[in-house]
């Protein structure tokens, strides 16, 4: 046993230790309401159904769900063991978080190196949204043209190639307001016309551009993200060595 003197000395250096593990692991759980709020919200809204009714894309709300729960439940069992000052529950926490920083490098890698094909599944899924839309039932591509204030996957003309143009023309959700057209059913079927009062970029390619231009963006921040479970893992590791040397106990 270390004799009283280096345990006082130790006390602390594990108090700071805890305090700063306290703290990531409050930043830990906030991360995973987020990714919970962010799964309820694109499962329930409709918006964005439409880039998940492919059959890869589907499970996309209940994976964030999923791994916000999950990442919740954590933060608090991380929450919990720091302050019960426990090592094995210590070492278990910095095993989860390692697994969690495995699972984000892998899925980031993964996303850039196939970011063509998931363009392409996206595309395909937009297409056939395209081809299937009545105006009555599926109000997905709507409310993405109307948010986006875009016309069609290209861009307007790409309404050609429906059975919805060839009856009633291009969809109202495309008219351009503030052009001061009136978006009657004759312009609307009439290609010349409709190019004055309707939108004209492309929704799909509006929103892969704006990824793209943000790609070096986006992976700077998810890899951010994955490296932050570094700290928690060193951390962890570092309180747990500590106690278990010092056979400190929380009072």
């Amino acid at each position: 046993m270390s004799p009283p003197s280096a345990r006082l000395q130790t006390k602390p250096v594990i108090t700071c230790l805890k305090t700063f593990l306290i703290s990531y692991s409050l930043i830990f759980w906030l991360t995973g309401v987020i990714l919970l709020a962010v799964g309820v919200w694109g499962k329930v809204n409709l918006e964005f159904n439409l880039l998940l009714n492919s059959d890869k894309g589907t499970n996309v709300p209940y994976v964030l769900i999923g791994t916000g729960a999950i990442i919740i439940i954590f933060g608090l069992f991380g929450c919990f063991a720091t302050c019960r000052g426990s090592p094995w529950m210590l070492k278990l926490y910095a095993m989860f978080l390692m697994l969690v920083f495995l699972a984000e490098l892998v899925a980031g890698i993964s996303g850039f190196i196939f970011r063509h094909e998931i363009k392409a599944v996206l595309q395909g899924a937009y297409n056939k949204a395209e081809s299937v839309y009545s105006g009555k039932d599926n109000e997905d591509l709507d409310r993405i043209q109307r948010t986006l204030q875009c016309c069609g996957e290209n861009n307007y003309t790409s309404w050609t190639n429906t059975e919805y143009f060839k009856n009633k023309g291009i969809p109202k959700s495309c008219c351009n307001m503030t052009a001061g057209g009136n978006c009657t059913s004759e312009e609307l079927k009439d290609l010349n016309k409709a190019a004055l009062v309707v939108y004209q970029r492309g929704c799909f390619s509006l929103m892969t551009t704006t990824l793209e231009a943000n790609l070096g963006i986006i992976a700077g921040i998810s890899f951010g993200i994955a490296f932050f479970q570094l700290i928690g893992i060193f951390l962890a590791c570092c309180l747990s060595r500590y106690i278990t040397n010092n056979q400190y106990e929380m009072v």
